[in-house]
């Protein structure tokens, strides 16, 4: 049973993300504490599927979200055009002129390396994403007027404050309304929750966005933290075994009958630069797993999950088929953990040749 999504030609729009683009100041093969100079690129869990699909997919994209009206907001305004993501759904606010009401986020992120894992230090608060409320985006046209085929969002955004959890919630809906899939990757960090509720209030805010969500994906913390599903025979976690996550999926699905999909990377990290890399995904009360890739070695493993959700949103979109969702889901995440940044940066043909069993011979 393929999904009902909406034929490319009835829409403006292939997909469309809701959360916050961040600043990320990446101090290479450094550490953020004894940096000297910082690399930048753009980078926020929800938007960089947007950019996947539309840079390595060349599907059309946009992003709904918001910046401060200065050179910092501008500044990642300007990396989000030259990923080819529409712009056309970004809210600007008026700069007071020291961030104290309002401001731009910064993401500091080193990549790590062998025993030493990688560090993410956001600075995020009060940014003009999270003071994004409902009311502020006009649902009815984005989805009605001009029609999206699939829309994506994440726990990352709704855990920014009460009032993006609460515009989470009525953009979930809106795209239901109007038969836009939906999909939600659950992203739990505790340290976005720790000071609005902590876990209690991220399994109630992200179990009433799951009754709107078609396809949700998620590794086994986010499953078991953000929906409150135990996890039966997994040893360690980052290590779960595939029979105690489908175990795990079997029961959430039970339980929010409108999961049309729910999918994962399994990943094992040997090293912070050496990772068992795969992925699982249940579709129609079938579980699809993908090729395997092992002993996976990572430049940087940061984005890799948003890769995976961008390839199975394609493998869906493009063909309707759940192997194929899973294999250009988990071919995508190996390649953008290969490259530097949030984003992507492969082809569709470097995808689709991993798919293949290509191997890393050099190309003339």
């Amino acid at each position: 049973m393929s999904l009902h999504i909406k034929p490319a030609n009835t829409c403006a729009f292939d997909q469309i993300s809701l959360g916050e683009v961040m600043l990320r100041l990446d101090p290479g093969e450094g550490r953020i504490r004894t940096a000297r100079e910082f690399k930048v690129w753009e980078g926020g869990g929800e938007y960089n599927t947007s950019r996947g699909l539309r840079k390595c997919f060349g599907y059309k994209t946009a992003v709904v979200t918001a910046f401060v009206d200065n050179e910092v907001g501008h500044l990642v305004e300007d990396f989000i055009m030259q990923g080819g993501v529409a712009t056309d759904f970004i809210k600007w606010r008026d700069d007071d002129g020291i961030g104290r009401t309002v401001r731009n986020g910064l993401n500091f992120t080193e990549r790590g390396f062998g025993v030493r894992g990688a560090v993410g230090n956001p600075d995020r608060g009060n940014t003009a994403a999270s003071q994004l409320k409902p009311g502020d985006i006009d649902w009815d046209h984005i989805f009605g007027k001009l029609g999206v085929r699939w829309f994506h969002t994440g726990g990352i955004f709704a855990a920014l404050s009460t009032s993006t959890a609460e515009l989470t919630v009525e953009a979930v809906k809106a795209a239901k309304k109007y038969g836009t899939i939906v999909s939600y990757d659950l992203n739990y960090r505790p340290s976005l929750w720790k000071t609005i509720g902590g876990l209690k209030k991220a399994q109630e805010v992200n179990r009433e966005i799951a009754k709107y969500v078609d396809v949700m994906i998620g590794n086994e913390e986010d499953f078991t933290a953000s929906l409150g599903f135990a996890v039966k025979g997994a040893e360690t976690l980052g290590h779960i075994e595939t029979d105690a996550f489908k175990a795990m999926i079997e029961t959430a699905v039970k339980e929010f009958p409108n999961f049309k999909v729910a999918a994962t990377t399994l990943r094992h990290v040997i090293t912070a630069t050496k990772n068992d890399w795969s992925a699982i995904l249940w579709h129609d009360g079938k579980f699809f797993e993908s090729r395997q890739y092992p002993g996976l070695e990572i430049l940087d493993r940061v984005g890799g999950g948003d890769s995976f959700a961008s390839g199975v949103q394609f493998g869906f979109m493009e063909f309707n088929d759940a192997q194929k969702a899973v294999e250009y889901g988990a071919a995508h995440g190996a390649l953008a953990s290969t490259t530097p940044g949030d984003t992507s940066m492969a082809t569709r043909k470097e995808v689709e040749k991993q798919i293949s069993g290509g191997g890393a011979r050099v190309v003339r």
